[in-house]
């Protein structure tokens, strides 16, 4: 179910603070252009607000799975 429209958009980053732990909150138009540093569960993740990030939610940036690294096999003699 979706926020309601009257409410308007759930956010709560601070300017002040740089460091967010909120993953559910928007982007708003006022973040444009600032560094902001998410936790995604382990560690933070540094991320640059640009106008085409607004209306999404910030964890969607936040990488939370490492990526599948498949080793080589290297050939017996």
């Amino acid at each position: 179910m979706t926020r309601s429209l009257w409410k308007g958009p759930f956010s709560e980053i601070f300017t002040k603070n740089k460091k967010i732990w909120s993953r559910r909150s928007v982007i708003l138009p006022s973040l444009i252009g600032k560094q902001l540093m998410i936790y995604n569960g382990k560690t933070f993740v540094t991320l640059k607000v640009t106008d085409q990030m607004i209306g999404h939610k910030i964890g969607e940036f936040a990488i939370t799975r490492k990526k599948a690294f498949h080793k080589k096999k290297s050939k017996k003699k």
